[in-house]
C-alpha cells in the first residue's frame, strides 16, 4: 500500500522557514497508523528534512515551460513506477487535471481561500474539483463555507470535511511566565502588524516592566519601530518559536485579512498565552476563547492589552481557560485523518 502526499511546488519541507503546511505534515505524519506506507513529495533547496519519508523532486527548468506542470510530471515518474492508493494534495488545486488522468483516487486540502485560489476561483472550478476528488478537507469551517458559495449542497454533500492544523499541548508553568508581549508571523499590513506596533509601543512607554518580542520578517514590506524594550528575532524555527510561547503573557494575532485558520493563534493557545486577535476568518476556530478584536485599530488593540495588564486575576483566567479548552492535539488531529483514509484504502 502507498499513500503519497504531494507539497505545493516550492513548499520549504525544512526546518528552514517551515511553513504551515509543512509544520502540518510533520506533526501529524509520525502519528499516523499508515506512517509507514507513505511517502512525502516536494521540491526544496534546503538539505535538512523535516521527516525522513520524503522525496525531493528535483528537474530540470526551462524558460518556456510551467515549473509546476514539470514538478507533477517529476511526480508522475514514480507514480507510473509503483501507483498510490491514494495521493493527498496539500493546497494546489491546479494539480488535480494533470494527476486525474493517472490516478483518480485524490484527496485535496485546502490551506487558502478557495476563491482566491488558481482553479478554485469560479463555481465552474470548484463543480470541476468536486468531481474529480474522493473528499476535500478544509483547515476551517470558514474556508469550507467559501468554496461552497454558489453550490448546492446535492453538489457536494458528503466530499468536504474540515480538520484543523494541531499542534502538541506544551508543558508551562504559568508562574514562570514573563511580562511579555509576542507577535509571529510576517512583518506586513496584512498581518496587522503596523497596529500592533503601535499600539505595543504606547504600552512599553507606559508599563517599563513589559517587553515585546516579535518573531517573523518580511523582505517585501519594512515597517520599522524603534523601543529598547521592543525586539525583533526575524524569522527562527519552530522550537526556539515554541520557547517563547511558553513564556510570553499575551500573545496578538491582528490580521487584516481572513485567515483561514491562524496558526500562531493554535501555537499561542497551547502554551496558555492569554490571546488576542481579530474576528476575522478561521481565527476564532484557531482560539476560541480568545479576546476578539471586531475592529482592528491601534485604539483598540492597545485597550484590550491594558485591560489585562492591569487585571492580574483577568489575565491568569483568560491563560488557564483557554489552555483547558485547548484540544487540537497533533494525535487527535491525526486519528482524523486516519479516519477518512481508512474508507479509500
Amino acid at each position: 500500500m502507498k499513500i503519497s502526499v504531494l507539497l505545493p511546488y516550492k513548499e520549504n519541507f525544512s526546518p528552514n522557514y517551515a511553513g504551515a503546511v509543512s509544520l502540518f505534515l510533520k506533526d501529524t505524519i509520525p502519528l499516523s497508523k499508515y506512517k509507514k506506507n507513505i511517502q512525502v513529495y516536494g521540491e526544496t533547496d534546503f538539505k535538512k528534512k523535516l521527516l525522513k519519508n520524503y522525496k525531493n523532486l528535483k528537474f530540470k527548468k526551462f524558460f518556456f515551460k510551467s515549473s509546476s506542470n514539470s514538478y507533477i510530471s517529476k511526480f508522475l515518474e514514480y507514480e507510473k513506477i509503483k501507483k498510490s492508493n491514494l495521493i493527498e494534495i496539500h493546497n494546489r488545486p491546479n494539480y488535480i487535471d494533470n494527476l486525474y488522468e493517472y490516478n483518480k483516487n485524490l484527496i485535496l486540502y485546502f490551506h487558502n481561500d478557495p476563491l482566491k485560489m488558481k482553479s478554485s476561483s469560479s463555481i465552474k472550478d470548484r463543480k470541476r474539483i468536486l468531481q474529480k476528488t474522493l473528499m476535500i478537507i478544509f483547515n476551517s469551517k470558514w474556508s469550507l463555507n467559501q468554496f461552497i458559495k454558489g453550490l448546492k449542497k446535492k453538489e457536494y454533500k458528503n466530499k468536504l470535511k474540515v480538520i484543523y492544523q494541531s499542534t502538541n499541548k506544551k508543558k508551562i508553568n504559568f508562574k514562570k511566565k514573563k511580562n511579555l508581549i509576542i507577535f509571529v508571523g510576517r512583518l506586513n499590513k496584512s498581518k496587522g502588524y503596523d497596529i500592533f506596533g503601535n499600539a505595543v509601543i504606547n504600552i512599553l512607554n507606559k508599563y517599563p516592566n513589559w517587553k515585546s518580542i516579535v518573531i517573523g520578517d518580511e523582505p517585501r514590506e519594512k515597517i520599522k519601530f524603534n523601543h529598547k524594550r521592543f525586539n525583533i528575532l526575524g524569522f527562527q524555527n519552530n522550537n526556539i518559536v515554541t520557547e517563547w510561547f511558553k513564556k510570553a503573557q499575551i500573545s496578538i494575532t491582528c490580521s487584516r485579512i481572513e485567515e483561514p485558520f491562524g496558526r500562531t493563534a493554535l501555537e499561542a493557545s497551547s502554551a496558555g498565552c492569554a490571546v488576542i486577535i481579530t474576528n476575522r476568518g478561521g481565527l476564532p476556530e484557531a482560539s476560541p476563547n480568545a479576546v476578539k478584536l471586531n475592529k482592528l485599530t491601534i485604539k483598540n488593540l492597545q485597550n484590550k492589552i491594558e485591560i489585562l495588564i492591569k487585571n492580574e486575576n483577568l489575565k491568569q483566567t483568560l491563560q488557564k481557560k483557554i489552555y483547558k479548552h485547548f484540544f487540537l492535539t497533533n494525535d487527535y488531529i491525526s486519528k482524523k485523518i486516519d479516519n477518512y483514509r481508512n474508507q479509500f484504502v
